[in-house]
């Protein structure tokens, strides 16, 4: 019942149909609260008491992190659905969604290694969490090297998707090391189920930065994935009704 479900909801096909509909409210309204959340933070948020102005990379950087979390966690899920229930969207979404979180991840070091200048007199340290996001950027690599490396494309879908699986387990250390080990970060400023330490006036243009980033993201991997989706879907007779 659960594979008959997943592969009636799953096909390429159908996939490419919804996204299309999909993709204007993404895009506009990522682009707009980007704007917003952006405005708000660099030039109406109060002064941090410590850090002054240097903060404001905040609304860059955390998002940035948080979507390079969260894009590998879904290729994970994505991962699994291909291995055991052969679902060859899941691998297609893989591979378009690895450049996306490459590049986010690629931001969140960069952004975090302008802010150590001031706060940390440094811009590299080999704390736990940049040393673990560091190898989330280096999987992002190598699962486009690996499945570039491959002629044979569903043989490259199963080999990335199994490194993926493995590559996960990297998560949990980039999001629990600031509490596992003695690092230069401090936790967590924002929590769900308790009280955030962060100022209201800094947090909310904060969150509508995130959802903004998130929304733009998701934009990107529907354009990243219908260009896929369609390149290896090109000898199927439903692509070549949409020319």
């Amino acid at each position: 019942m659960i594979t008959a479900f997943i592969h009636k909801f799953s096909s390429p096909k159908s996939f490419v149909i919804l996204t299309e509909k999909l993709y204007p409210f993404f895009i506009i309204a990522g682009v707009s609260m980007l704007i917003l959340g952006w405005t708000w933070g660099l030039l109406f948020a109060p002064q941090d008491a410590v850090q002054g102005n240097s903060y404001r990379i905040i609304f860059l950087h955390v998002p940035s992190v948080i979507f390079a979390e969260l894009i590998y966690f879904f290729m994970a899920v994505c991962a699994l659905m291909h291995l055991v229930w052969r679902v060859k969207l899941a691998a297609y979404l893989i591979k378009s969604a690895a450049p996306i979180g490459a590049m986010i991840t690629f931001i969140g070091l960069f952004s975090g290694s302008i802010w150590g200048i001031p706060t940390w007199g440094t811009w590299w340290q080999w704390d736990a969490r940049i040393t673990s996001t560091l190898i989330l950027f280096i999987m992002y690599l190598g699962i486009l090297t690996l499945h570039a490396s491959f002629s044979n494309l569903e043989k490259a879908d199963r080999l990335m998707s199994i490194l993926v699986v493995i590559g996960v387990v990297n998560i949990p250390l980039i999001k629990k090391s600031v509490d596992w080990w003695s690092t230069l970060h401090q936790p967590a400023s924002i929590s769900v189920s308790g009280s955030s330490s962060i100022d209201p006036s800094m947090l909310y243009p904060l969150l509508i930065s995130a959802i903004g980033l998130g929304f733009t993201l998701i934009s990107l991997g529907i354009l990243s994935s219908r260009s896929y989706i369609l390149s290896r879907e090109k000898n199927k007779k439903w692509v070549s009704e949409r020319v």
